[in-house]
């Protein structure tokens, strides 16, 4: 099994060259319950733009008596599912 260190190390040295201020791995609370964390915690105003959200094939399915993991409104509980990381304006 590969630790986080060796998945994300590429995205490290990326986020170091383009001068990130901090990241976070999309896992848990789906990518708007980390963009909301990260956003919540800087000082000045943030923009996020999503233009679409990639779902696997009838993911996004509700099948009764299962929890609504709220796959279509961001907060699905993905397990290393990306790196979301805030960059100074271009």
């Amino acid at each position: 099994m590969e630790s986080m260190a060796t998945l994300n190390k590429n995205s490290s040295v990326l986020l170091k060259r383009y001068k990130s201020h901090g990241a976070t791995d999309v896992t848990g609370f789906g990518l708007l319950g980390h963009a909301q964390n990260l956003a919540g915690a800087q000082k000045q105003e943030v923009d996020l733009v999503i233009d679409s959200l990639p779902i696997i094939d009838a993911m996004d399915r509700k099948i009764p008596g299962f929890h609504d993991f709220k796959v279509t409104a961001g907060y699905s509980a993905e397990t290393s599912g990306g790196i979301l990381t805030m960059m100074q304006p271009a």
